[in-house]
């Protein structure tokens, strides 16, 4: 499959088109029907529609997976900075995200390295109050660890609060999906192996259990001791 990089990645992010649009019309330039686009992505076809409406702001891990449907990089929409150093510095760090206009968007921070044969992909995720991400799965692993606020994750139908100090790791390929129920907004570690900035694949393959810590030392009930 060749992928193929949107034309404002050369130019400095100069096409200023909102997302769903330049989602759509990839989407109708490669002939793909929305269904067929949500079957091979593995989402609803509502969810696809919400997405080229503007309605919904996709999270960056179901935006890697729509744009790998569409053969087209992700990093074409985001720009995500890349970091070449070991190091991050809280004031030198970009903020990006989707935006999009939509006013329940997501942030983030970018803080892990790229290196030849790096696998750990670190974001700081910005939630906002009520903002919820849609069920899916992909390969791979990955780690929450909430650094203020709340958040509500769910990971093969098991629901959980997390408070900020809590944690949460898992294999990715099982169904997840989070929502800050708070009227607050959240701030949250996030770390996969899912490439996530076009860094390269990871060669990891997922576990089959979740761990989750309590910042009190407590055990999630699914975590292995």
């Amino acid at each position: 499959m060749t992928t193929e990089r949107a034309s404002d990645a050369a130019t400095g992010g100069a096409d200023t088109s909102p997302l769903g649009d330049r989602l759509r019309q990839r989407r109708k330039a490669l002939k793909l029907t929305l269904q067929e686009v949500a079957d091979r992505a593995g989402f609803s076809v509502g969810f696809i529609s919400q997405i080229e409406r503007g309605i919904t702001v996709p999270s960056l891990t179901s935006l890697i997976a729509v744009c790998r449907i569409l053969e087209v990089e992700a990093g074409s929409f985001l720009n995500p900075p890349k970091v070449a150093t070991p190091f991050t510095r809280r004031e030198h760090r970009p903020v990006y995200g989707l935006g999009g206009g939509a006013g329940n968007a997501v942030s983030y921070e970018r803080i892990s390295a790229s290196f030849p044969g790096n696998v750990l992909r670190s974001t700081i995720i910005h939630e906002p109050p009520g903002h919820r991400s849609e069920p899916m799965s992909h390969e791979g692993e990955e780690i929450f660890f909430i650094l203020e606020g709340e958040l509500t994750l769910e990971v093969d139908g098991e629901r959980m609060v997390l408070e900020a100090g809590d944690s949460a790791h898992f294999p990715s390929a099982r169904t997840h999906t989070m929502w800050n129920h708070t009227s607050g907004p959240t701030t949250i570690l996030h770390t996969c192996t899912m490439d996530v900035f076009g860094d390269g694949e990871p060669d990891g393959k997922p576990g089959d259990s979740l761990a989750v810590t309590r910042a009190d030392g407590r055990l999630g009930a699914n975590a292995k001791s």
